[in-house]
């Protein structure tokens, strides 16, 4: 079976594309090798895939031509104690101490500009 397709069916990635995308970005390795997304996946694999901040390490136990519901999916791999925590823990890091940024969306607004002036100090009188 195909890997850009598993992953697809796995739901590790909403479209085929994308997990083709990831695949073509060096984020999906198996048994610790870059892979085409054409590239045949057997039962017993290793995978290591990463999707934003979270790596999963995988061990393919099964294969699965349609994506079905969530539940079916994870019956399609399992993950290693080692990655689980490694992933509850980021996980933990982001609930408890979020970035500081995160809430900031593109430019400052006019009034932001003012308020940073007046407490640096730095207006143009």
């Amino acid at each position: 079976m195909r890997l850009d397709k598993w992953l697809w069916a796995a739901r590790f990635f909403k479209t085929r594309s994308l997990a083709q995308q990831a695949i073509a970005g060096s984020r999906v390795k198996v048994n610790d090798e870059r892979v085409k997304p054409a590239h045949d996946v057997k039962v017993g694999d290793s995978l290591v895939v990463r999707v934003g901040d979270y790596e999963w390490s995988l061990v393919v136990k099964a294969l699965s031509e349609r994506r079905g519901p969530a539940v079916q999916a994870r019956l399609l791999y399992e993950e290693t104690a080692e990655s689980r925590k490694e992933r509850e823990r980021r996980m933990d890091i982001r609930r408890f101490s979020p970035e500081p940024a995160a809430t900031i969306k593109g430019r400052p607004t006019k009034k932001d500009r003012r308020d940073l002036e007046d407490w640096t100090g730095s207006a143009d009188d």
